[in-house]
């Protein structure tokens, strides 16, 4: 686990509504910079400590909504990308049941 940044969620929680002050484009590797992570994975460690869950999931949530708008505005494969990444999928369920009829008996006399 990486260093503590922050100590308490309070303190994170305000540093991220810092970010989303000063910041005109959101991201993910942007946020973690501005907090002070040396990288994206010390920003997701912060999600499994006790108490900082909740403000981590909701900055991801804010910067998956900015992806989400983008998408709205133009086709832009830069923000279907991103959201991919971050578990969105386009692809197609299709269930398809198989009735196999059965083989005609066939009675040979001796």
């Amino acid at each position: 686990m990486s260093r503590r940044v922050f100590e308490t969620p309070e303190e994170l929680e305000i540093a991220i509504d810092n970010y989303f002050k000063n910041e005109l484009i959101y991201a993910i590797t942007g946020l973690a910079l501005f907090l002070g992570f040396e990288s994206r994975q010390s920003f997701y460690d912060y999600e499994k400590m006790d108490g900082y869950s909740y403000a981590i999931k909701r900055a991801r949530t804010r910067i998956e909504l900015s992806y989400e708008i983008d998408l709205r505005k133009q086709s832009n494969s830069g923000a279907i990308f991103a959201l991919k990444n971050m578990g969105w999928t386009d692809k197609q369920e299709v269930e398809q049941t198989v009735i196999t009829p059965k083989a005609p008996v066939i009675e040979v006399e001796q």
